[in-house]
């Protein structure tokens, strides 16, 4: 079980627990393939509150990483409106942007992305250097986040030292190491055995129900998905339904 104990994040003081954190409005991606349009998204209308888990599902072409990149701020829409905390990305210019991934968001991907010649602890640090925090300051806090996610002992070796599971978890301090508001994770199980996926899941259950935490998470495995709070079934670019999340950590360890 990986431990997760008294971590403390900020909530955006201008908003209140009622407005949601993302609202989707009408939202559209078109990407123009040579001579062929393609529709990615198709006039998607979706909340997601201030704590809560949201799962995009559906088959590979469904629309889902384009709505993740949407809310990341990657990309911008060719219609309707994506909010994140009261921000309207598409009207935000690249500097605005640049902050707003900074301040708001963490990352967590299938690959890990970590770099190789770093390590743990310094590639926890890599956000807070970018956001110019003092090299003390910034050893501290990643140190302190790989303890709680029971990485301290090996917060100096490298991800070729690691195994999957730790790479993960090195991953997921990196993306808390800022204190976002919103945690966007794409295939976050994906190289990962279904023990250790299973024991990842429950750790970001966790995160959300006690640190206050929103997570989005892309995935294709309905396992997966089940842990959160609602689950979004994408097709061809448009929401087919939205189901309740089943699964909880403690019923499953």
């Amino acid at each position: 079980m990986f431990p997760v104990v008294g971590l403390s994040f900020c909530i955006a003081p201008n908003m209140t627990n009622s407005t949601p954190l993302i609202r989707a409005v009408a939202l559209a991606r078109r990407y123009q393939m040579g001579k062929t349009a393609v529709d990615a998204l198709r006039g998607i209308d979706l909340e997601i509150q201030r704590g809560e888990f949201v799962a995009l599902v559906g088959p590979s072409g469904s629309g889902k990483s384009t709505l993740l990149h949407l809310v990341g701020g990657l990309v911008r829409p060719t219609a309707g409106e994506i909010w994140v905390n009261g921000m309207e990305l598409g009207r935000s210019n690249d500097k605005q942007l640049v902050a707003y991934r900074c301040n708001t968001l963490g990352f967590v991907f299938q690959n890990f992305n970590l770099l190789p010649i770093k390590s743990a602890v310094e590639n926890v640090e890599v956000p807070l250097m970018l956001a110019r925090v003092a090299p003390r300051d910034r050893r501290e806090r990643a140190l302190t986040l790989l303890e709680h996610l029971g990485l301290r002992a090996r917060a100096h070796h490298r991800p070729a030292e690691l195994s999957g599971g730790e790479q993960q978890r090195v991953a997921i301090a990196r993306a808390l190491a800022n204190h976002p508001r919103l945690i966007l994770a794409d295939e976050p199980t994906g190289n990962l055995d279904s023990k250790t996926g299973r024991e990842l899941m429950g750790l970001l259950q966790r995160l959300i129900r006690d640190e206050g935490l929103t997570l989005l998470l892309v995935t294709h495995d309905m396992n997966v998905a089940r842990y959160a709070d609602r689950i979004v079934h994408l097709l061809d670019g448009q929401i087919q339904y939205i189901e309740v999340g089943v699964e909880e950590f403690d019923k499953v360890t």
